[in-house]
């Protein structure tokens, strides 16, 4: 067997072996002490990745990422804890955990703690040739990884100190002029290199507004000074470029406490074919640093249990790397609730993982009150509320889901979730435009129209804004970029208007990209129509995107497939369309069951709703997965989702959490105590005062909730949060408390009218000869779908009782009841 192996690699291998034995004797007691994290008996095994490098250039380095695999089947970072032991230094040299070329060769290096030992093959080629510093590939990723060019630096719009430069490096044409050009080339001095103010400033030597930048010690410094010296040349037009960032480990990783660290490593797949390690050139953020840090050496360092995203940015890539942390709980035992379908199944295991038991079930009077308000968006009645509690057979609470989404106030209510989403107002389609469009979305829920029906209604329509009313989907933008960005951020969760000047600081989206996905749109044409304020959508026979910062025109673009070549219509929207809709679309669905996942439980699963980005993580990834999937599978329909959530045990949880689940916020161990909706509070006034409002130009009777534009202007419901309309984002409807709102509750003429009107539901109660308990049943039942407790009962007939009337005192008790919490939220 040993014939068959040339013999200098043979002698290689021997010799690793050797020193791994020689090693393993001395130190292996030293590394359990150094590690104090888990016991080395209990490692199994150890794994280093890459598991094979080939370095071109003597300036190479490689960080050794290594994993140790524990009898308990958890994973441990030891990349700082073993020993890396080269079988040939003439090739290859290591020290911290890291290895650099020394010469021309092939080897292979090891690395081990305790009595475990892991290999890896190294090539080294070019050693000897000439390798100077990429502008494109190196110092501009140092000056980005320092944060030289970012939003609140030299990236400024104005930049900083008249130095400008693009924004996280999206534009090397710029950051060459305004490195090597402006300024008269005084940035930089080759004969000198530290004395170039590109260097001396960020680094303190001579005053610097954005403070202490770079260290002479630091890699970076390093780079940019030799990059000078060398006469601070700039690559070619057809240089090497990063075509992929992989990050190692792989996203998912679960680090368990008191394991709490985690080693990244940064690789940068080149045009080229050829990989390079770019830990030391690359920016890496954390998304959440109350649950974990990262170096600037992409080292993780755990904080508390939860989830977090590392994002790792190397030129215009941007990747990102997802962390659970968890650790144990001390008095957590799990409770095995059972589970009613897959969205407790999913919701459960994230729960276990990071040991946060649920809550106990709402109520039957909890649930009442909420599942009216999430579906129809109005308290039940005292009377639809006695009728669901005496239903004692099986299933009730499924039974009533079934009957709400079957009522005619779903699609209203719907609708005007929808409507604020399409900026459904008269400045933007006019006033008939308003009624018929508001009409399209009312017919759509009733039809339950299948959402990607929905989507190609409203992305392909033209023709009349009145005939056709979906066209006033682009009629509501004052442009087609406008057009482009709204359609992003409802159906691909993407809010890209960022790309528009320049790449997106935390997302892959480029300049180009955006005017990719805009070429789509722009040959959509408006013009008057023959009625009075009509307008017609039509379709341009032709017409180009041309990007503004390079004048190239742009062919379509799609996220994930990239250029589309052939164009075969001139109404472009089609291709867009039929990929938008299609079941392998990794957006369309998980956004829009996100979207309803959020109506119904208060916050996104990935939150907000319409920021789907890497380094904004999702909750549960294995929840939102299923829940896309099973919309796909039901063609799309939106009622078949909302009753599915219904049903679940997660939706019907209480909203008082318990000592172990209070500190959770975005893992659904409970529910989420929210406020009303502006109109869902006036229309619950009105309800439980039996006392309606009216609204200028639209029929007696219609509720709050049924209104089709904000332009039916009403006080009270502008003051507690109803949108303008004038964007297509959800966060445009706001929750804040206010002083305004408090105003209008404490002594708002709304609900003084309300109370003191003398054919109000408590006046006509004691009218009737009703008892005063009678009435403070009635009320508590209409506004909190519950009756009084008997602390509750008797501190209110003691008022009551008090003064001079009845009805004062079930007035101020009607007026304390609509300002407690309680009625105020939803819970």
């Amino acid at each position: 067997m040993m014939s068959t192996i040339p013999m200098k690699r043979w002698l290689s291998v021997a010799l690793c072996c050797c020193a791994f034995v020689t090693f393993g004797i001395m130190t292996s007691q030293v590394a359990q002490a150094e590690t104090g994290e888990f016991d080395l008996a209990t490692l199994e095994r150890i794994e280093v990745q890459p598991t094979q490098v080939k370095f071109r250039s003597s300036r190479d380095q490689a960080i050794l990422l290594v994993t140790g695999y524990l009898a308990s089947g958890q994973l441990v970072d030891l990349t700082r804890e073993v020993q890396v032991v080269s079988a040939d230094e003439a090739v290859v040299v290591a020290r911290d955990g890291a290895i650099w070329p020394a010469g021309n060769g092939a080897t292979e290096v090891g690395v081990q703690i305790g009595d475990q030992k892991a290999t890896m093959s190294v090539l080294v080629e070019a050693f000897e040739e000439p390798a100077p510093i990429s502008f494109r590939t190196e110092a501009i990723p140092a000056l980005t990884r320092q944060g030289c060019n970012s939003g609140g630096c030299h990236g400024s719009p104005s930049g900083k100190g008249g130095f400008l430069l693009s924004l996280e490096a999206y534009d090397h044409a710029m950051d060459e002029q305004s490195l090597v050009r402006d300024a008269q080339g005084r940035r930089t001095n080759s004969i000198d290199p530290e004395q170039s103010l590109l260097l001396l400033k960020p680094s303190m030597t001579v005053e610097h507004g954005g403070g202490m930048r770079l260290n002479k010690k630091e890699y970076a410094y390093q780079i940019l000074r030799q990059w000078i010296a060398e006469g601070t040349a700039v690559d070619a037009a057809e240089g090497k470029r990063c075509v992929e960032l992989q990050l190692l480990p792989n996203s998912g990783r679960v680090l368990k406490h008191p394991n709490f660290r985690q080693q990244i490593v940064a690789l940068a797949h080149m045009d080229d074919g050829t990989i390079r390690d770019v830990t030391r050139l690359t920016k890496f953020t954390s998304s959440d640093e109350e649950i974990a840090t990262v170096t600037a050496a992409g080292e993780v360092e755990g904080r508390q249990r939860g989830q977090v995203a590392i994002m790792a940015r190397y030129l215009d890539k941007l990747v990102s790397c997802q962390f659970t942390l968890v650790r144990d709980v001390e008095g957590f035992v799990w409770p095995d609730p059972p589970a009613n379908n897959y969205v407790d199944e999913a919701v459960y295991e994230k729960l276990k993982q990071l040991q946060y038991p649920p809550s106990e079930l709402c109520t039957d009077n909890d649930f009442v009150r909420r599942v009216y308000l999430d579906v129809i968006g109005v308290l039940p009645t005292v009377a639809e509320s006695y009728q669901f509690l005496a239903d004692k057979e099986p299933g009730r609470r499924s039974r009533l889901v079934d009957e709400l989404l079957d009522r005619p106030e779903f699609a209203r209510f719907w609708a005007l979730k929808w409507g604020d989403l399409l900026r459904l107002q008269k400045r933007n389609v006019k006033e008939t435009g308003v009624h018929k469009f508001y009409q399209w979305l009312v017919e759509s829920f009733e039809q339950d129209m299948p959402f990607d029906q929905f989507a190609r209604e409203l992305l392909t329509a033209q023709g009349s804004t009145y005939d056709h009313p979906a066209a006033n989907y682009y009629r509501a933008a004052s442009n087609m970029s406008e057009a482009t960005e709204t359609t992003a951020q409802l159906f691909l969760g993407s809010r890209i208007q960022c790309a528009k000047c320049h790449n997106h600081p935390f997302e892959n989206w480029t300049q180009d990209n955006y005017y990719g996905l805009n070429a789509f749109f722009n040959r959509v044409t408006r013009k008057p129509g023959n009625r009075f304020e009509e307008e017609v959508v039509f379709v341009a026979r032709d017409g180009e995107v041309r990007q503004p910062r390079t004048g190239q025109t742009m062919k379509p673009w799609l996220p994930g497939i990239g250029v589309i070549e052939k164009d075969q219509s001139h109404d472009r929207r089609y291709v867009f369309v039929d990929w938008l809709t299609s079941p392998e679309n990794p957006f369309f669905a998980r956004v829009a069951v996100n979207r309803i996942w959020s109506e119904l439980m208060g916050q996104g699963i990935v939150e907000p709703v319409d920021d789907f980005r890497q380094s904004n993580p999702s909750a549960n990834p294995m929840l939102l997965d299923r829940l896309a999937a099973d919309f796909v599978a039901n063609g799309y329909r939106q009622k078949s989702t909302i009753r599915t959530i219904l049903n679940s045990r997660t939706y019907q949880l209480s909203s008082e959490a318990n000592e172990l689940n209070k500190n959770d916020k975005r893992l659904f161990s409970h529910a989420k105590m929210r406020m009303l909706s502006a109109e869902q509070l006036l229309d619950a006034i009105c309800q439980v005062t039996q006392v309606q409002e009216s609204f200028p130009g639209l029929p007696a009777g219609t509720r709050a909730t049924e209104i089709p534009s904000p332009d039916f202007s009403h006080t009270f419901l502008d003051t507690f949060g109803r949108p303008a309309r004038t964007t297509a984002c959800a966060c445009e409807r706001s929750d804040d408390s206010t002083l305004a709102q408090a105003i209008q509750l404490f002594n708002g003429s709304i609900i003084h009218k309300k109370l003191a009107d003398k054919q109000n539901r408590f006046h006509r109660l004691i009218n009737e000869k009703k008892t005063p308990e009678a009435a403070l049943d009635q009320l508590y039942r209409a506004a909190l779908s519950r009756p009084p407790t008997a602390a509750e009962l008797k501190v209110a007939l003691q008022h009551i009782s008090a003064k001079e009337t009845p009805g004062e005192g079930l007035e101020d008790l009607c007026w304390v009841l609509f300002n407690s919490d309680e009625f105020l939220t939803q819970h």
